[in-house]
């Protein structure tokens, strides 16, 4: 009986012990489903934890980043060399515990703190197995093991391998530049192209302009592109070959070449075979050394033997090439001229743009004055061609004429200009006019000012607001850096670039010595701007998300009262989806439903994973911003509330933005973390419909769009709903799903409205969503009563608040 007892108890041993070890076992080849695992269990394989069938050429698996070895980029290396040749996560590293899981249904994906950052998107689409092949290419394939179902070489990252086809729609995008500026190689509309990934884009090389391809056969519209040996070859639709690109006199039968687009912007080849960068070859695209977009620093000018110089025009200010100012478009009262250049200046990109118009150089330099978004233009004297820049990469300059005339926009205020004569003097003379006069308004109010005071009886200041707010905010656990007035008026050049305008106060944008990138909040005014304050050193410093704006460090510091945030590349979501009309990109619907996930997530934090229960009381479009990979953060808690844990309601006064505010805040009911849910719910539709909520240009159907979606969600007419301008391929459950979970969430009944969790998880397809009642939903009996001006009294119909100026702005906020 012992004896059947401790075989038993020897094989349940020897289980366990195989489940534990498992997940640092190196496996080639190929992996099965329901495999999981993070950097810590592969640490004696350097992370890597999958091998190609090739004597292991190629890993998968977690790879150090260079500026930090606590940090982690799940990708593809050649291991002989060390070099990374896919990756999925470099804009976003991960930990030594953070999990990269290849589920049972068959989707592979990684995992930040909890979070999913990067995935497949292959839930039950069939997936047997992930192999790494001998190519380098990871891929996922189906249940005859041949099929294909994703593979890595379909999203490069800034290298090409052989065989590695590369299509129109791919792109490949550098590393950031010490000028945080990326390069992007794609093929577009039949044209192979680099360019600088500017505001506007601004190409610099085309393979159909470089005379160093070898030409094949007839034509110049490429469809696809490859490695091949020693060439890069370029094909047509037909799969016909176009052109060839030899790089090397090797003919690269055993080689290995490979592309990589640096962040240089020049696209180099070299040879794994030969030791990476050490078998480099010496030709690389483009050609020349000026050819790249920054191969000098915005503004210098860049000569054939690779020296920097500064234009003459910007010279004249001092030791810095800058035309001093941030913005012209929001130069704080500075004074602003179109200088001309150096002569024989020309630009890399002008070959490949468009002119903004043909006209003459008087008629350009009026185009370039007008248009506060120009910083420099080049008039082309034998065309006639206007070109407007409304970025500046680095300038050219040969022995050779450019047939350019160049002008550049200045702050005069920085150094002395050219002048023009007897304007000039008449300049002067108005200015030192004015100078007179307001010296002499400064001192009548100086006078009159002293004689009240001393009239007046002057107390001595109380110092016991700003001591009260100092223990306040030293007591604080876990709070941010305490900036100096001074580090943060440095920062953004004395508050020079504006980027927008909230409730209680100005945004601008910084930056810090080390080069990183800031949104500094200047709170303007009493009262309720001191209160948000608080709010915000309090709440959003003591919580960190990946979908919760980053509070970086705060200002207090005798009146002056700042936040300072991690800059939003790509702003606020409203600018998104409301403003697409102004011609800018139009967010596709993996982007919106992916910010409909982020968002949701980080509210559901908010309401269960922090210490006490923070509800938001603002949630809207404008309050969700989005970073350079249009990932959400939620953002602004100056009117958010504290509940305990025990708590299910608490009574405070109205706060928020019309047209998200919760039925409960309009009949003075409790409110809860439910309230956050229904503007949650209304920030969705617009998410899904790009409109407001209301939109008194809409017929009377659609001007209320929650009802008019319940009433096309039940006639099956989904389409109606989504926004007009987005393409969106077959039929997508998920749009079905976005619009029901809208619906449940503007529920009138906060006690039908579900959790954040539950919304996550319903978004992200882990349980199903039952179609939404119609007699609960928010309607237009309280439509009417939320939107009617005090003036109207039980007059029917919306006021003109309900224009998109007024929804946007009003802000209803009371006492904390």
């Amino acid at each position: 009986m012992m004896g059947k007892h401790w075989f038993f108890f020897h094989v349940m041993s020897t289980l366990l012990l195989c489940e534990v070890c498992l997940a640092g076992i190196q496996i080639i080849g190929k992996v099965s489903p329901g495999f999981q695992g993070a950097q810590m269990n592969w640490i004696d394989k350097d992370g890597k934890f999958l091998l190609s069938d090739n004597g292991g050429e190629f890993a998968f698996g977690f790879i150090t980043t260079e500026n930090d070895t606590t940090k982690f980029l799940l990708g593809i290396v050649h291991v002989a060399t060390s070099t990374v040749v896919w990756s999925a996560n470099r804009a976003i590293p991960v930990s030594n515990s953070d999990n990269f899981v290849f589920d049972n249904k068959g989707n592979a994906f990684l995992k930040k703190g909890g979070t999913v950052i990067w995935s497949t998107n292959t839930n039950g689409k069939g997936v047997s197995s992930m192999e790494l092949q001998e190519t380098g290419n990871l891929v996922l394939l189906g249940n005859d093991n041949s099929t294909i179902i994703w593979q890595s070489f379909n999203h490069p990252t800034d290298t090409l391998l052989p065989q590695q086809e590369f299509t129109e729609g791919m792109k490949l995008v550098s590393e950031p530049s010490s000028n945080n500026l990326t390069y992007v190689l794609e093929i577009k509309s039949g044209i192979v192209n680099l360019y600088a990934d500017f505001q506007t884009p601004q190409p610099y090389w085309t393979m159909q302009t470089d005379n160093r391809k070898t030409i094949n056969k007839d034509g110049d519209v490429i469809a696809s592109a490859s490695l091949n040996e020693n060439s890069w070859r370029f094909y047509d639709k037909n799969k016909s070959l176009v052109w060839q690109f030899i790089f090397s006199a090797d003919p690269g039968i055993n080689a290995t070449w490979i592309a990589v687009l640096g962040n240089d912007g020049f696209i180099t080849f070299s040879n794994l075979e030969s030791g990476g960068s050490n078998g480099a070859s010496s030709t690389r695209i483009p050609q020349g050394s000026c050819g790249t977009p920054e191969p000098c620093d915005p503004y210098n000018i860049c000569t054939g033997d690779e020296k920097c110089s500064c234009p003459s025009v910007l010279n004249s200010g001092g030791p810095n090439c800058t035309p001093g100012f941030a913005s012209p478009c929001d130069n704080e009262g500075k004074s602003i001229e179109l200088l001309k250049a150096d002569d024989g200046l020309n630009y890399f990109a002008l070959q490949f743009l468009k002119p903004f118009s043909k006209t003459d150089l008087a008629g350009c330099q009026t185009l370039c004055s007008g248009n506060c978004s120009c910083l420099a233009m080049f008039f082309q004297k034998s065309s006639g061609n206007c070109f407007l820049l409304d970025s500046i990469g680095s300038f050219e300059k040969s022995n050779t004429d450019s047939g350019f005339v160049s002008f550049i926009k200045v702050s005069t205020d920085r150094g002395n200009g050219t002048g023009g004569g007897g304007s000039s003097n008449k300049h002067t003379i108005v200015v030192v006019i004015i100078v007179l006069v307001t010296l002499l308004i400064i001192s009548v109010l100086l006078f009159l000012g002293l004689r009240y005071h001393r009239k007046k009886k002057k107390l001595p200041e109380s110092p016991r607001d700003n001591s009260e707010e100092d223990n306040f905010l030293e007591n604080l656990t876990g709070m941010p850096i305490r900036y100096s007035y001074k580090d943060l008026e440095t920062a953004t050049n004395n508050f020079t670039v504006k980027l927008g305008q909230g409730g209680f106060g100005s945004v601008y944008k910084g930056v810090l010595p080390d080069g990183t990138q800031l949104a500094v909040k200047k709170l303007e005014g009493i009262g309720q701007g001191k209160k948000e304050f608080r709010a915000e050193v309090s709440i959003i410093g003591s919580i960190h998300h990946l979908h919760l704006v980053r509070l970086r460090g705060f200002c207090a510091e005798g009146t002056h009262r700042l936040l300072a945030y991690d800059f939003m590349a790509n702003g606020s979501l409203d600018k998104w989806i409301f403003k697409k009309n102004n011609g800018q990109f139009v967010l596709d619907w993996d982007t919106r439903y992916s910010i409909a996930i982020g968002t949701a997530k980080g509210l559901a934090y908010l309401h269960e994973d922090c210490d006490s229960k923070i509800i938001h009381c603002d949630i809207k479009p404008e309050n969700v911003l989005l970073d350079d990979h249009f990932m959400a953060k939620v953002s602004d808690f100056g009117l958010a509330k504290l509940m305990n844990r025990e708590q299910s309601h608490v009574f405070t006064t109205l706060r928020g933005t019309r047209g998200y505010l919760a039925p409960e805040w309009i009949t003075n009911y409790a409110i809860s973390e439910k309230s956050d849910v229904y503007s949650y719910g209304m920030v969705l539709l617009e998410i899904i419909g790009g409109r407001k909520n209301y939109d008194p240009h809409e017929t009377s159907e659609k001007s209320h769009f929650p009802s008019y979606a319940f009433k096309m969600m039940e006639e099956g007419k989904l389409r109606d709903i989504v926004d007009s301008k987005l393409i969106t391929e077959g039929h997508d459950d998920r749009v079905h799903t976005a619009i029901k979970v809208a619906l449940w969430c503007i529920q009138e009944d906060m006690s039908a409205r579900p959790s954040m969790t539950k919304v996550v998880q319903m978004l992200e397809g882990l349980c199903t969503v039952p179609k939404p009642p119609h007699t609960s939903l928010m309607g237009s009996r309280l439509f009417s009563t939320v939107f009617k001006s005090p003036s109207e009294g039980t007059s029917s119909g919306p006021s003109d608040c309900n224009s998109d100026a007024y929804l946007s702005a009003v802000r209803l906020s009371g006492p904390r």
